[in-house]
């Protein structure tokens, strides 16, 4: 069955272009399909201010197409709602947080009807993947990290370049939750690291939400302390580099402002990490009940 035979409706030119041998399925889930596609650019004609014509050579850009086909179990009504509701939804999460700073991907083409978002492709290994952290099952690392395992020639990570990325984590979330962007699934699958700069990368926002509720954000960090001590069981201090970032960024964004009523003088980090105690505490429980 070809992309285009499960999309209901008129034919599309981008749902064509999934078929073509420019795209590469890479990953398939029970919502999406994420495809590698080579896009192919004209050559452009730059016109000087001295009348001059310059030609630049057509050249190829790879992006990541993420496809939330078709239900056919869902009533064609409620399918095209849910999906377009979902991508919409993903594409403002991607957008709010760029605008405040947050390195994410950079989206290139949006189609809510169809369920189509294609975005900047990371060129690099994922956070999990340059830390040595347990493989997934399934032998990948995410909805929408489109790598085979990394092989890297290069020694492991020192404890100095560790240190140095976790405060990057800890500060691209702390600019994440201002701008009041709930992830909804950080692990350090879904962070990737942009070669040759050495970034950090947000990705896979489409369980992304946006709230100001303290709890939220705790939430937030609690499902990102659990990934890392199940997928990185012996660097629970890593993690606590990540938190001291986290706070210290949240208290210099934060410091002074006014929020539900009362000015912050210390910041929103005093409540986030109360919360976050109390998350921990009912994550115990549940654990102990099974």
């Amino acid at each position: 069955m070809t992309v285009t035979e499960s999309e209901p409706g008129a034919p599309c030119a981008i749902l064509s272009l999934l078929d073509a041998p420019c795209a590469q399925l890479i990953k398939q889930g029970a919502e999406a399909k994420v495809y590698s596609v080579d896009l192919w650019t004209q050559p452009p004609h730059l016109v000087m201010p001295d009348g001059t014509t310059l030609e630049r050579p057509a050249h190829a850009e790879r992006v990541l197409v993420k496809h939330r086909f078709f239900k056919r179990y869902r009533h064609p009504a409620l399918s095209t709602s849910i999906t377009s509701s979902r991508t919409v939804s993903e594409a403002r999460s991607l957008v709010r947080s760029a605008k405040s700073g947050v390195h994410v991907p950079r989206l290139v083409c949006v189609d809510e009807t169809r369920g189509i978002l294609a975005m900047e492709w990371i060129d690099g290994p994922s956070v999990r993947q340059w830390l040595g952290g347990v493989p997934e099952e399934d032998g990948s690392d995410s909805r929408e990290s489109p790598r085979v395992p990394y092989v890297s020639a290069s020694p492991p990570p020192t404890e100095e370049e560790q240190n140095h990325f976790m405060v990057q984590i800890g500060e691209q979330l702390a600019q994440m939750h201002c701008a009041d962007v709930i992830h909804g699934d950080l692990t350090t699958s879904n962070m990737m690291m942009r070669l040759p700069e050495k970034d950090v990368v947000l990705i896979d926002f489409g369980l992304a939400s946006v709230s100001s509720f303290w709890e939220d954000k705790a939430v937030d960090l609690y499902v990102l302390e659990r990934a890392f001590a199940s997928t990185h069981p012996t660097s629970e201090h890593l993690f606590h580099r990540v938190l001291d970032a986290y706070a210290a960024h949240t208290t210099k964004l934060t410091r002074g402002q006014v929020s539900k009523g009362e000015r912050q003088k210390e910041g929103a980090w005093p409540s986030i990490y109360a919360r976050l105690q109390e998350v921990r505490l009912r994550g115990r429980k549940r654990s102990m009940v099974g």
